[in-house]
């Protein structure tokens, strides 16, 4: 069997658009797939966090995988998010979604239950003897067990179904230790970023790409940042990663998650209907507000109109430029101090 081509990229961690009765809206759902993968994304990725997998049924996730497999028809490569709560429905994940044609699974560290390193790593080695697809490990320890460096080291060395790691800390160190950890025996191992904020310094200290929530929103400006980064053309690229903090702040820290995704989406001409979530009176209004302001910096990019009555003339972005300055300096700093650069 021919080798699987490595995982590099941005996977966009789609949203489910939902219909006026709350399910999924597949007509919805298949135009935005063809709408992400004419705008530059290498790879898909449903059933992430930004997907909001733990609020569908295990019917309604196979179906979203199958929905997005068969509407991607081979252009781009699928992650299919496989997480469930225990090891043998997630083994059934990977088998069905192996049958069904994605290019890999990705799969979180267990959650509700808060566990050992010894346990994390024995989650995943049962998984990692019986699937039959490739496997993505998911770190983020906001929301599940966390992966050290320890254990994502072991399974790499051991398993060979383990092929990449998407980590959601935003934690730069904890990369720099893993790719150092895993790359010496395991050369083509991917590793991929779920932070937006930090994608850039990331790349640049080894990582793969990135499962990031603003390319479901701004496909153009995430695959601009990967293009530049990777050419070296550091100039560009900073500039367009502070663009991309300034949304994605905007999108994560103004509303309930991944709520402010949901209405910047809306905004680029989708009806991704209502959420799962049951949202009081005050975040109904909270969300209206935050679309003018959305509104507002898509209309600087381009990518809409302004809103009616116009946007506030921005006086400063709100994002602090001097610590991403300081962070891509540190890093190109040690990436020459280890004749890389």
């Amino acid at each position: 069997m021919a080798a699987q081509s490595r995982l590099t990229g941005i996977f966009t961690p789609n949203l489910v658009p939902l219909d006026s009765q709350g399910e999924i809206n597949e007509p919805e759902l298949r135009k935005y797939v063809d709408w992400l993968i004419d705008r530059g994304v290498h790879g898909l990725y449903p059933n992430g966090s930004t997907g909001e997998f733990t609020r569908f049924t295990v019917e309604e996730r196979r179906r979203i995988i199958e929905i997005v497999v068969d509407q991607s028809r081979g252009r781009v490569p699928v992650l299919a998010g496989a997480a469930e709560a225990n090891t043998r429905e997630t083994i059934r994940a990977c088998e069905y979604y192996h049958e069904l044609g994605a290019r890999a699974v990705a799969i979180v560290a267990p959650f509700y239950y808060k566990l050992s390193p010894a346990s994390v790593y024995a989650y995943f080695a049962e998984i990692g003897r019986n699937t039959p697809i490739d496997v993505t490990l998911y770190n983020i320890p906001l929301f599940a067990s966390p992966i050290d460096v320890p254990t994502v080291q072991k399974l790499a060395d051991n398993f060979e179904k383990i092929v990449a790691i998407k980590d959601s800390s935003g934690d730069i160190p904890h990369m720099i230790r893993m790719i150092k950890a895993v790359r010496p025996n395991r050369p083509e191992f991917s590793f991929l970023t779920g932070w937006d904020a930090a994608l850039m310094p990331l790349l640049l200290i080894g990582a793969d790409g990135g499962t990031n929530a603003t390319s479901g929103v701004v496909p153009e400006i995430t695959r601009r940042l990967f293009d530049l980064t990777t050419a070296g053309k550091l100039d560009e690229a900073r500039k367009v990663q502070y663009d991309l903090v300034t949304l994605f702040d905007t999108m994560i820290y103004s509303a309930e998650f991944p709520e402010g995704f949901r209405a910047a989406v809306n905004l680029r001409g989708f009806n991704m209907g209502t959420g799962r979530q049951p949202l009081s009176p005050e975040q109904k209004t909270d969300i209206a507000a935050l679309s003018k302001t959305l509104q507002c910096l898509l209309a600087e990019q381009g990518f809409t109109d302004q809103p009616v009555g116009g946007c506030p003339i921005s006086k400063s972005a709100p994002v602090d430029r001097t610590e991403i300055e300081s962070i891509v300096q540190n890093v190109l700093a040690e990436l020459k101090h280890r004749g890389l650069a």
